[in-house]
């Protein structure tokens, strides 16, 4: 019951920010952006739609890239590395504003991260099969 609760406020939270694909600065694209609660949607297509959705707190690095054209006509590229199986470099193109973007979605990262206590290896994935070789007193060799 309580996750049926979870759900319906998430579904109720208001969009923070969205934004579409940009070309010469102008959104003339079916690539659309936007964050709702704790997750980041990207829906891409016309006729074929293809949608995604990561949860925020499984972002692990954000990077932003504006080439000269994209400074000269006020958009940029942000490229979020996630823990996520399917999109482990999610890229976020051409968006206006994408200093404050990052910033925006550096803080909801984290404060997702300190709202559900998660620590690093839980995020990163490491295992026992990643932590190399142990000898049975559980001593790296």
């Amino acid at each position: 019951m309580s996750q049926k609760m979870d759900q319906l406020l998430e579904e109720k939270q208001e969009i923070v920010w969205k934004d579409r694909k940009r070309y010469f600065g102008l959104p003339l694209s079916f690539t659309r952006y936007s964050i709702k609660g704790i997750r980041l949607y990207l829906s891409k297509g016309f006729i074929n739609v293809e949608e995604n959705e990561l949860l925020l707190y499984r972002v692990m690095d954000i990077k932003s890239n504006r080439t000269l054209a994209d400074r000269i006509f006020g958009v940029g590229t942000i490229t979020l590395y996630t823990a996520d199986k399917t999109d482990s470099e999610l890229k976020i193109i051409r968006v206006k504003n994408p200093n404050k973007v990052r910033e925006l979605i550096s803080k909801m990262v984290e404060e997702e991260r300190a709202k559900i206590r998660i620590r690093g290896k839980e995020i990163y994935g490491v295992g026992d099969e990643d932590m190399g070789d142990q000898d049975e007193g559980g001593l790296f060799n």
